[in-house]
């Protein structure tokens, strides 16, 4: 489905403490599989320990991995040198202004960021999908900042993403939550926010 609505990368999202979405590492393997280079294949990951990081990158065999959650053991750099050809993306929870310090303090190791709404310190963190939008303001000013490319995720949908892509100016926009209707994806939905990132983007 959103192959055919025109996205340029797909989500595949791994066990979370909380979000839609979630598939099994066998699933994510074989989509990224059928789906080879034709678009990036984004392994959404709540795990912050790089050995099991090896195992589950290795294992799912795609072209990007999005580290929802802050690296407990290990670094950034470990991950790039044992994966060279798979983009590391972590993602920066906007909080506050001191979200800008961690994605300033992140970026030059990386090879992209990922701004999203959510909280890593709730007794059950939120990683993603909340549908919630954060201060595009914030973010706007991280884009300004650091040297990689960044993404914007967080409450959007075909209503708002024209204006979150005017305020931020990213390289790229991820949804989940604004293009499901109940635990699945909307093709409707899909094509109607696909037309207005395109709109906004030209």
């Amino acid at each position: 489905m959103a192959l055919k609505a025109g996205a340029s990368a797909i989500g595949l999202v791994t066990e979370m403490p909380s979000g839609p979405g979630v598939i099994s590492e066998i699933e994510v393997a074989k989509i990224a599989a059928a789906i080879g280079p034709r678009i990036n294949t984004f392994l959404l990951t709540s795990k912050g320990d790089v050995p099991a990081l090896f195992k589950q990158i290795g294992y799912c065999g795609v072209s990007t991995v999005q580290l929802c959650d802050r690296l407990e053991n290990g670094t950034y750099r470990e991950l790039k040198r044992a994966f060279p050809a798979v983009d590391i993306v972590p993602v920066i929870h906007v909080t506050g202004p001191a979200s800008i310090d961690r994605a300033l303090k992140i970026a030059p190791q990386v090879d992209g960021l990922l701004l999203d709404s959510g909280n890593p310190d709730l007794p059950v963190k939120e990683l993603g999908g909340t549908g919630r939008s954060h201060d595009w303001e914030i973010s706007r000013r991280i884009v300004e900042l650091v040297d990689v490319p960044v993404y914007l995720a967080g409450g959007l949908n075909s209503g708002n993403v024209s204006e979150a892509i005017q305020t931020v100016q990213p390289f790229g926009i991820d949804v989940c939550s604004g293009v499901r209707s109940g635990n699945s994806l909307d093709m409707e939905k899909l094509a109607s926010f696909i037309a207005a990132v395109k709109s906004a983007s030209t």
